[in-house]
């Protein structure tokens, strides 16, 4: 399967801004399922200075600044994505029975030496949007049992958020406490995988916030209607012996071929897609966001 995912941003200001500075989370990384072949990056006003790097977490992240006076700024990024294969992520063929139980996965995380486990327990700590606390650890509680097996356990607490918690655009920014949320109810993607990623890590276990784009298909005898597709955000967590698997709470399930992987770290903030400052442009500005999800070619 081969996707083609183009994400503009467009900002209009109240007067010019006089110099800015901006970093995008926009390119997809390459991960074991996926690769990404060409990504093309157009800016308006063309006069800009910009470099790819890549950043901690192996993200691929676009730097740029424009340094001439601009009363809106476009950034249009398009890129081909391959999905090699399809995941384990197709609940079939994935044996949720099988693997570590959540008490020797602790134990591994506890005692091992190995690279992937000390790289997998630095998502165990707080983060500075998701902070460990006693009210997600309660709510996690009732699905780790010391014997079940820990995937079977994520599995059930995705489904749990996913039949507790309402999808609601309007109550929350993306400032909103997990505290808040949690008491609440209500909340969107980044919400719901930063609180699984709370309650893992709350009882010990590393997980990691993955954002990235979701395929979606119009009603029945409609066509899809262009920049209808959507930016996503969902969770991994990291099994000892292995490896990372990954799970969607806003959506109950398990990704595969139709999520596509932009970047990941320990919360929303590390991956926010732009991020940026500007000097003057007045106190009011206007952000219009389009993205398109389209199959270019299928198996």
């Amino acid at each position: 399967m081969i996707y083609r995912v183009r994400h503009i941003t467009h900002y209009e200001y109240e007067k010019p801004v006089t110099l800015s500075y901006n970093r995008a989370y926009l390119l997809p990384r390459n991960t074991t399922y996926q690769h990404c072949m060409s990504s093309t990056i157009n800016i308006s006003p063309g006069d800009t200075a910009g470099q790819e790097r890549y950043d901690y977490f192996g993200n691929r992240v676009y730097f740029f600044s424009l340094e001439l006076p601009h009363n809106e700024l476009i950034i249009d990024i398009s890129s081909d994505i391959q999905i090699k294969e399809k995941k384990y992520g197709l609940e079939g063929k994935l044996n949720f029975d099988q693997g570590v139980t959540c008490s020797q996965a602790l134990q591994a995380l506890h005692q091992g030496g190995d690279a992937a486990l000390l790289d997998a327990r630095e998502f165990v700590l707080d983060s500075p949007m998701i902070i460990s606390s006693a009210g997600l650890r309660e709510y996690a509680a009732v699905s780790f049992h010391f014997k079940r097996t820990l995937l079977s356990a994520v599995r059930e607490l995705n489904q749990r958020i996913y039949a507790d918690f309402t999808y609601d655009p309007e109550s929350t920014i993306i400032a909103t406490p997990l505290a808040e949320v949690l008491l609440n109810k209500r909340g969107v993607c980044q919400d719901f995988a930063q609180l699984a990623i709370g309650c893992l890590r709350s009882l010990g276990f590393p997980a990691r916030y993955i954002s990235g784009y979701l395929e979606t298909f119009p009603p029945p005898g409609q066509e899809k209607m262009l920049g209808s597709g959507a930016s996503h955000a969902w969770f991994s967590v990291y099994i000892p012996g292995e490896g990372w698997f990954e799970f969607d709470p806003t959506n109950n399930n398990i990704p595969a071929e139709h999520h596509i992987t932009t970047a990941w770290g320990r919360d929303y903030g590390d991956v926010s897609p732009l991020r940026g400052v500007f000097f003057d442009g007045g106190k009011n500005q206007k952000l219009n966001v389009s993205v398109d999800v389209s199959r270019i070619e299928t198996d």
